[in-house]
């Protein structure tokens, strides 16, 4: 396949053109005007980007050549355009992003695609903008080269005029429709369109290339630092493992699907609609069994139709045998597209839910019969693609149909005869040193000898005949030449320029080439006419990587026990497993049960080491991202809310690059969450203020717990603080849970690995389990005697505030508030939801007369005594705090009153029918 030429790694300009490309590497730069000193970043600026995690660069299915460009107005809430161009699958992305001073959702598109090479405008380098200081430190991370061009080649009206020319005819009107005031976006596609032809001499086909608007919503976000905490697409502990959530759901079977797939776990969709149709798409094919066969089956042969339609659009510069070469080889394989395409169609019959129609629809016979029309006409019925080297060369050579061209004719007789000469000769060689001679081929080596060891050992000689010359030993084979098969290589394998020793001529031009050109004028015709039913093609290709995903989902469902999510404000799961741990665990997964509501959105999970706690908080996550990407979840009954932002602070690793300790990464790591969490965002915090000394690290812990829990987020808080737990179980939408684990009478711990309601009650777990190492005994008896006598001293008797029974009080309401909204939008009716409503009523009555009397009248009245001496004005303030307290007694007297009125009425109200 034809690829562009590397990028230059030092200033270069093109010799037909005034190109200037200012190349730069990390930490320095190369101009026209000579060498600068290498600048490393500043120190004044204090980093704004998600500080690095150790990861260099994300797992891709394979890796890409992908450009992107980027351009930035200047503002407080700046507006950055981003345009990418995959080189090996010809798609085309312009995104325009309304960001955030810290550049959020930028470095996340960044993440998703992965670009080899990123351009931005020489103007931003000097000074530096803030968006090329964050982009610059990210570089490692990206895996990516940042190149610095001029910024005339920056224009819009270039732009447009490249979306004109190479976009799908159907489609320009509807693209330029969408990039309508994405100025930024359509600058950047024409910098990368500009670099491409004069820095890399590459160039599309016209009406060739796919090109998509993208805004930037409509998918979750997740940094770098949470892809990797997660293991989304790749083990933390094994790089090539299977072992991440990637590796599970990736049962697809082409290439394009797994592109899709892994596009899809780096960005869920956000879109309801999108994502309960494939759920219904993914519960139709598992449930038909026939079509799940049928669609498995037809997509296993499947090729890359991606590069190869990505190949046929781009023009080579200098035309040559091997560019020949590859465009038959392409189009041998789009036939095989073409006609596999067929086979899905015919899979899909009887689909009923609306994408496996529409992939259907789009697979029909008459969509593909103008291509396959051609193919007819051009293409020999019985050629094939092969992956054996000399297997293709052969399908290569009877590519074009017979009849076509006298001269293509007589070069194939003269092939065939000089093939057939070779293979004569092996035998003759064969029958006459008595051993079993193999012929071979390679492209570069041409026709070579393989003859395996034992045929030596068995004639008890060590040395082979002399007639075999250039001898290559290896392990069970040995690989030679001879004298005669030399000279047939330069007859039907290899072209020779200049005097040869073998044979009297200047030049030998062998019958396999001459075959090759003769059929070039007919190949590159049929490419022209190839090229002006892209589209179809194109989207053919991703009907197809769409099914395999979908597919993929249902063969986990198939084998695993998964099921269909629902999508609702309530995030609830029944016996929730952690994905990846059931998959590698030889014994069997204990589940849990998941709630989250606004009114328990903040959930603090302790629990004794080793537990429980990471796995539990990481399977909520993986399971949201599942759900939102359409797959089915491990679970008994799942129901989620969609959510924009998913974040993760896990693991307490220093970051030695940038040179800070594991507490300071952790406190950058933090205040980046606390910058972008919102309502409509997720978090998972483990382990959090645990890298310095206890105190502060308690009061941080509790400083960012309170901002969680004013986000309106849905966090799952792992802690050691049993503290944290004790001082923020009275706040609203705080609730607290733990780890179970079962003490015996020897105080030995057994997990259980079930979440349960309130704190950890062990409370000197840690030393428990530290007895099982062991240490020594006398370390352990003094250990144990500092425990008991720090905590004897800890423990104080608390009496219980107006506010903090003010607050229980408002929190059963707003729990009370939620439960009837549930109930109005849900399913429950007539005498059911009448009993539902009174038994409602009986545990608020009773919850609440409960806190009231936990009002200690003696402990109020011994305080004020305890004040008479004071001046007047502090006991007035005192008798006013009295009052208060008693005003919110009254008040939620008559809440109760109020409340259990609504109660009736509702009851009297289902009584009658909804």
């Amino acid at each position: 396949m034809l690829r562009p030429n590397r990028p230059p790694t030092s200033y270069s300009a093109a010799a037909d053109s005034s190109y200037p490309t200012y190349s730069y590497s990390y930490g320095d730069y190369n101009t026209t005007s000579g060498s600068r000193p290498g600048t490393r970043r500043g120190t004044g600026r204090p980093s704004t980007a998600r500080p690095r995690t150790g990861a260099s660069t994300i797992a891709r299915v394979e890796r890409q050549e992908v450009v992107c460009a980027i351009a930035e107005s200047r503002g407080i809430s700046p507006t950055v355009g981003l345009s990418f161009i995959n080189i090996d699958t010809g798609e085309a992305v312009l995104c325009q992003i309304c960001d955030s001073q810290t550049y959020v959702k930028t470095l996340h598109k960044l993440q998703v695609y992965g670009p080899t090479v990123i351009l931005c405008m020489s103007t931003a380098a000097s000074p530096k903008s803030k968006l090329f200081s964050i982009i610059e430190e990210s570089l490692i991370e990206l895996g990516s080269k940042l190149t610095l061009l001029d910024r005339r080649y920056w224009s819009e009206s270039s732009g447009m005029d490249y979306i004109h020319d190479l976009a799908f005819a159907d489609d320009v009107e509807a693209i330029k429709l969408s990039v309508t005031g994405a100025y930024y976006a359509v600058c950047c596609i024409a910098a990368i369109l500009k670099y491409l032809d004069l820095g890399c001499g590459t160039t599309f086909a016209a009406r060739s290339l796919r090109i998509k608007f993208e805004s930037g919503q409509g998918a979750m976000l997740i940094d770098v630092s949470t892809i990797r905490s997660l293991e989304l697409v790749q083990n933390l502990q094994n790089p090539k493992s299977r072992d991440c959530l990637f590796g599970l759901l990736n049962e697809t079977q082409t290439l394009m699907g797994a592109r899709m797939l892994r596009s899809n776990v780096l960005q869920p969709l956000t879109d309801k609609e999108t994502i309960i149709r494939r759920y219904d798409a993914v519960d139709e094919l598992q449930a038909k069994e026939q079509m799940f066969y049928a669609t498995r089956g037809a997509l296993k042969n499947f090729i890359d139709a991606d590069k190869v339609l990505t190949a046929l659009i781009i023009i080579p510069k200098r035309p040559s045998i091997y560019t020949t070469e590859q465009s038959i080889n392409h189009i041998i394989m789009l036939k095989a597209f073409v006609l596999s395409v067929s086979t899905v169609y015919e899979a899909l019959s009887g689909a009923r839910c609306p994408i496996l129609a529409t992939i259907r629809e789009i697979c029909a016979p008459e969509n593909a019969l103008p291509i396959q029309r051609m193919i007819e006409e051009t293409i020999n019925e019985d050629v094939t693609y092969a992956k054996q080297p000399l297997e293709l060369r052969n399908q290569r050579t009877w590519a074009v149909k017979t009849g076509v061209h006298g001269l293509l004719d007589v070069a194939r007789q003269t092939y065939k005869e000089n093939m057939a000469d070779a293979y004569q000769y092996i035998n003759e060689l064969s029958e006459e040193h008595n051993m079993k001679v193999d012929l071979k081929y390679e492209p570069a080596r041409g026709f070579y000898i393989r003859i395996s060891t034992s045929e030596i050992e068995s004639r008890d000689e060590r040395h082979l005949p002399v007639v075999f010359t250039n001898i290559v030993r290896k392990k069970k084979y040995i690989e030679c030449q001879t004298l005669v098969l030399m000279k047939r290589n330069l007859k039907v394998s290899i072209v020779t320029s200049g005097h040869t020793s073998h044979l009297d001529c200047v030049q030998v031009m062998n019958a396999y080439h001459e075959v090759v050109l003769c059929s070039d004028a007919f190949i590159q015709e049929f490419i022209e006419k190839v090229r002006c039913h892209m589209s179809a093609l194109f989207k053919m290709s991703e009907a197809i990587a769409m099914l395999d995903m979908i597919s993929a989902f249902a063969h986990l469902v198939t084998v695993y026990d998964y099921v269909k999510p629902r999508l609702t404000d309530t995030l609830g799961l029944k016996d929730a497993r952690h994905p990846i741990r059931e998959k590698i665990m030889q014994t069997k997964f204990i589940p849990n049960d998941v709630y989250a509501t606004q009114q328990c959105r903040f959930q603090i999970v302790t629990g004794c080491n080793m537990s429980g706690k990471s796995t539990f908080i990481r399977s909520v996550a993986l399971l949201t991202i599942m759900a939102q990407i359409g797959s089915f979840v491990p679970a008994r009954s799942a129901s989620f809310p969609v959510m924009n932002q998913l974040f993760a602070r896990v693991g307490m690793d220093d970051s030695i690059e940038c040179n800070v300790s594991t507490f300071a990464a952790e406190m950058r790591e933090m205040a980046f969450i606390l910058r972008n969490i919102d309502n409509h965002s997720m978090a998972i915090i483990d382990e959090l203020g645990r890298g310095t000394s206890t105190r502060d690290g308690l009061a941080i812990a509790i400083a960012i717990a309170e901002a969680m829990v004013d986000s309106k987020a849905l966090v799952w808080f792992a802690t050691h603080f049993r503290d944290i737990a004790t001082i923020l179980s009275e706040r609203n939408g705080v609730v607290a849970m733990h780890l179970a684990v079962e003490v015996s009478e020897n105080d030995t711990i057994t997990m259980l690995y079930k979440a349960v309601g309130g704190m950890v009650q062990q409370a000197h777990y840690g030393l428990a389990l530290a007895s099982v190492v062991p240490l020594p005994p006398s370390v352990l008896a003094d250990a144990t005697l500092f425990a008991h006598i720090l905590e004897r001293r800890l423990v104080q008797k608390k009496k219980m505030s107006a506010n903090v029974l003010n607050e229980r009080r408002r929190r059963l309401i707003l729990d009370l508030k939620e439960h009837l909204l549930q109930a109005y939008n849900g399913s429950l009716e007539g005498e059911l939801l009448a009993s539902w409503l009174m038994e409602l009523q009986k545990e608020f009555v009773n919850r609440m007369t409960s806190i009231n009397a936990s009002v200690n009248e003696d402990d109020v009245e011994g305080h004020i005594e305890e004040r008479d001496d004071q001046p007047e004005d502090e006991g007035a303030d005192m008798m006013d705090e009295v009052s208060e307290e008693e005003e919110h007694e009254d008040q939620s007297r008559s809440m109760v009153s109020v409340t259990s009125e609504t109660l009736s009425s509702a009851r009297a109200i289902s009584e009658n029918g909804r």
